[in-house]
């Protein structure tokens, strides 16, 4: 991490200490800063563990600060969980409905899902900002729920193709290598691993999506608009294909 980088980190760290005071049991920083490292379009991913659910007056500080901290330089995601369930969570797709006044844009079991797969990303690999290691604060994550939780997350994400193309693809790509391996990996890395696996004529989505990522071409979709969803169809019939041939022992559990 560059000095930009570290600088945007602590800031985000003194807003949870401020907010949350004693009741922040631990912090801890996951996705692509402890898995091969940032890049260009890479967010700050931050999962924190509360002693006790925040109030609205505390959410809205949160809010407050984050729009102005994120982006500066980095897009920042910041997760908070309080008595095991998603308590609040900032990233910049709910930008507009912060500003709104809506301090929990959030719903249901969509939430749910994603929770579950940022704890056990977490817990794989996270990077423990304050308070002791992840797996000492958070249960951990059965590969059952992994899975459900990563399946229940393609139908939500799919209604976001069209406006959010480099972002679903390469998620779609993730989590299929985590299915098809058991590992989590960086978001190119996990092109390179589906690049590898997908015919010819589904690559060029695929190899657009990660060089955007990398920082080595512009954001642009119309010359290949017509083949991102077939592309994503392919890719979602390999993640159904993979769930029934488990990489894991069926008891197995991420921080166990």
């Amino acid at each position: 991490m560059v000095d930009a980088d570290q600088q945007q980190l602590g800031r985000v760290l003194d807003l949870v200490a401020d907010v949350l005071g004693p009741d922040a049991v631990g912090a801890y920083l996951f996705g692509s800063a402890v898995l091969g490292g940032l890049r260009p379009e890479s967010d700050l991913d931050v999962l924190v563990v509360s002693r006790r659910p925040t109030t609205r007056h505390q959410k809205q500080r949160l809010v407050d600060r984050l729009l102005v901290l994120s982006g500066q330089p980095r897009r920042l995601e910041l997760t908070i969980v309080a008595d095991e369930a998603l308590d609040f969570q900032y990233g910049d797709w709910w930008r507009r409905e912060f500003e709104s006044g809506n301090v929990e844009p959030w719903s249901g079991t969509a939430a749910a899902a994603d929770l579950t797969v940022l704890i056990a990303m977490a817990l794989n690999a996270g990077r423990p900002l304050l308070g002791p290691e992840p797996a000492e604060v958070l249960r951990p994550v059965s590969r059952r729920d992994l899975v459900s939780a990563m399946v229940e997350g393609i139908e939500p994400m799919l209604s976001e193709l069209d406006v959010d193309t480099r972002n679903v693809v390469l998620t779609l790509a993730r989590i299929w290598t985590t299915l098809g391996t058991g590992e989590f990996r960086s978001k190119d890395a996990a092109a390179d691993w589906v690049l590898e696996r997908i015919p010819e004529e589904h690559r060029a989505v695929l190899e657009r999506a990660r060089a955007i990522y990398l920082g080595e071409e512009l954001e642009r979709w119309d010359d290949l608009r017509s083949r991102v969803r077939p592309h994503v169809e392919h890719v979602v019939g390999e993640i159904e294909g993979v769930v029934n041939r488990p990489m894991w022992h069926p008891g197995e559990s991420l921080g166990s």
